[in-house]
């Protein structure tokens, strides 16, 4: 599964170093960075953990032109992880970033430095690294190249 720049060489680079260990990745495989960190724990060799926030999410939330990277790490997965919701909503992807946070040992935020747009992303879960350093979790940050930190 190619990757697709020098972003996710960047990440691939950063997780190589634990997948000598064994590396799980746990992922919502939403477009953009969660996709991206699938595809790098896959071509890695690692197992993948997909998260899907609800039943219906695939049918109803999945574009056509992100429908390919969707299924290639879902069907990939080891484990896929149905939130128990009959349709995504941010409850639903509330739930599914803090089942991931439940599963990490190390959380590798990439976030790009835009506003949230509501849905649960990265800027929408901001504070999963604070729970997470609360948890005595690591955090690795990735700053995609031309992302602005408003802090």
């Amino acid at each position: 599964m190619p990757l697709r720049g020098r972003r996710d060489r960047a990440l691939e680079k950063l997780l190589a170093d634990h997948a000598e260990h064994g590396l799980t990745g746990v992922s919502c495989i939403a477009k953009g960075a969660d996709s991206i960190f699938a595809d790098a724990v896959l071509s890695l060799g690692g197992r993948l953990v997909a998260v899907v926030p609800s039943a219906d999410y695939r049918r109803t939330k999945v574009k056509p032109a992100h429908a390919a990277e969707f299924d290639r790490p879902h069907q990939a997965a080891a484990q896929v992880v149905v939130m128990p919701f009959a349709e995504a909503d941010r409850e639903a992807y509330e739930a599914a970033n803090n089942e991931l946070l439940r599963r990490a040992d190390h959380l590798f935020a990439v976030w790009d430095g835009r506003p949230g747009n509501g849905r649960g992303g990265t800027a929408d879960t901001a504070g999963a690294a604070r729970a997470a350093r609360a948890a005595q979790l690591p955090v690795t940050i990735v700053w995609p190249e031309g992302a602005t930190r408003t802090s």
